[in-house]
């Protein structure tokens, strides 16, 4: 099932649609569809699993790094709650 992701890029609002049979995080989604590779940041990010106790470590860094790259805000949208029936 398809869900949206809501994100900004160099102060530019868009939208995009999101599986997670496709990629492993909504990060990784808005980063493919800039062009932008992440080969790097996942193996850093990796590096950083390992090392830390908490998954905040993880959270911090990858957060710090799609700011680098320009996205301010990266959201899934609310899902829309549908009768029985309706499409």
């Amino acid at each position: 099932m398809s869900r949206t992701i809501l994100y900004t890029y160099k102060t530019e609002e868009k939208t995009l649609s999101f599986s997670y049979s496709q990629y492993r995080s909504i990060q990784e989604a808005v980063a493919a569809a800039e062009g932008i590779d992440l080969t790097q940041y996942l193996k850093m990010e990796q590096q950083v699993e390992m090392v830390s106790s908490g998954s905040k470590a993880v959270r911090d860094f990858r957060d710090s790094h799609f700011r680098k790259l320009g996205f301010s805000k990266i959201t899934l949208a609310q899902k829309e709650n549908r009768g029985v029936g309706e499409k």
